[in-house]
């Protein structure tokens, strides 16, 4: 399937949902870290999901990924 839209494009809004939807699993492979939010923005342009975390001494910290389909080379 060839993409016609980039702007998000549905591959990258489909990625920024499962990231969200995954967060357990995920959360699973932190060592010492516990995801206590994510926020979600799959609207953007290049969609964002924001994991806050708190680690095992209680320390805040955040990872934010942002979702970038390269354009089809076909």
């Amino acid at each position: 399937m060839k993409t016609s839209a980039y702007n998000p494009s549905p591959l990258e809004v489909d990625f920024a949902t499962a990231l969200t939807e995954l967060q357990k699993e995920i959360e699973k492979h932190l060592k010492d870290n516990r995801i206590v939010h994510v926020e979600s923005h799959v609207k953007r342009d290049n969609p964002m999901v924001k994991f806050s975390l708190i680690d095992k001494d209680g320390d805040p910290h955040e990872v934010v990924l942002r979702i970038i389909q390269i354009p089809d080379k076909f």
